[in-house]
């Protein structure tokens, strides 16, 4: 099991992600599947490409899924595919990554934020039913941290407004909402493969998945400048395609996700357990729903000097995130002001992540978990 890894308690830093750890677990094969990549010689989509997409596409339960160079892209082809461009809003949770947004703008909409439940922290459903407006053209429910939105309840609300569902599941690979898994159920997935995520990559990388043959084959264009299988260019495109390589190592780690992920929630319910007396707010849980902790947040009232008591202690952590889109720079041209988003921000003061990756010791958990309840008593 991964969680009865010996770690010397003494000085031993534990880091916020540890990615040697997978490489010693699967090293030999990452290796081999470098060294046939070279051999093929092909590294611009090709054949790796399309055993990963179809891999992947089988993974999640759908019949499409098109790689791309990251989730940004993933995101913003998806939204153009579904039809969302200028004078279009599409509505999204106020607290997820820059690029949630960034994409939204890039497909020449606008996004329309909504605050986030108090207890799971996931899109709030009844401020995006509030949000709704003749210009809404898409929704973007973000699976933070691990934890799908309630999908079936958002595309049931999706169908009687008439507008689409783009997932970004960024941050859910494996993740299950009911029978689906994140990315499964609404018109597009989008997933990132940056090297931290639960199914990470030697860099960038990004997938759509769908159903729909008609937003994949638009993805395919738009990946490799507007180009269709006879080599016109249809449209405009772009050079956002998923490099062999990359594909090839996804390939290799595809089959250990469901037990790295397992892993994950092994040390997910350990820091329950070892912090439920401590003067923190746990990861709330959604019901119906699988979590795979690509993420472990934990608020605490004094968040700042929390992270620095641990951070002297050899224990690294991160904020996830620390500035509601609203409240930063790049997005102050959409006119929201400070407070219209309280939930989001009373998190945003508190929030802290803690060290969460497969192969992370149960010595380890206790270490950061005895640290957490000292400095948070």
């Amino acid at each position: 099991m991964g969680l009865n890894i010996s770690v010397d308690r003494a000085q031993q830093i534990i880091p916020f992600v540890d990615l040697q750890r997978l490489r010693s677990d699967i090293g030999d094969s990452l290796e081999s599947a470098f060294h046939s990549v070279v051999d093929e010689g092909a590294f611009t989509l090709g054949s790796k490409v399309e055993q990963f997409e179809e891999s992947f596409a089988a993974f999640i339960g759908v019949a499409h899924a098109v790689g791309v160079g990251s989730g940004t892209d993933a995101l913003h082809f998806a939204l153009r595919a579904v039809g969302v461009g200028p004078g279009d809003e599409v509505i999204t949770a106020v607290n997820t990554f820059a690029a949630t947004a960034e994409a939204i703008m890039m497909a020449g909409a606008r996004p329309v934020f909504v605050d986030v439940d108090e207890t799971t922290l996931l899109m709030d459903l009844d401020a995006v039913e509030a949000a709704l407006s003749p210009k809404t053209r898409a929704i973007i429910p973000v699976h933070l941290y691990g934890q799908s939105v309630d999908m079936v309840r958002l595309m049931d609300l999706a169908h009687r407004a008439g507008v689409k569902v783009v997932e970004d599941a960024c941050q859910a690979h494996g993740a299950r909402c009911g029978m689906y898994r994140a990315g499964g159920l609404g018109d597009a997935g989008c997933f990132s493969f940056y090297p931290s995520k639960n199914l990470g990559a030697l860099g960038d990388g990004g997938i759509v998945t769908t159903d729909d043959e008609g937003i994949a084959s638009r993805v395919r264009l738009l990946r490799n400048h507007g180009e269709d299988a006879s080599r016109l260019h249809i449209e405009p495109g772009y050079c956002s395609r998923l490099h062999a390589l990359q594909a090839a190592l996804l390939t290799e780690k595809l089959p250990h996700l469901e037990h790295w992920n397992s892993l994950r929630m092994q040390a997910a319910s350990l820091y329950d357990d070892l912090l439920s007396s401590a003067d923190v707010v746990l990861p709330g849980r959604a019901d119906g729903v699988s979590h795979v902790f690509h993420l472990y947040v934990i608020r605490a009232r004094n968040r700042d000097g929390l992270r620095e008591q641990l951070a002297g202690r050899g224990i690294q952590t991160g904020i996830h995130y620390a500035v509601p889109l609203h409240l930063e720079p790049a997005f102050s041209g959409l006119g929201y002001a400070r407070g219209e988003f309280p939930v989001a921000e009373r998190a945003a003061s508190s929030i802290v992540s803690l060290p969460m990756y497969p192969y992370l010791g149960s010595e380890e958990v206790a270490r950061v978990s005895e640290a957490v309840c000292e400095a948070a008593s």
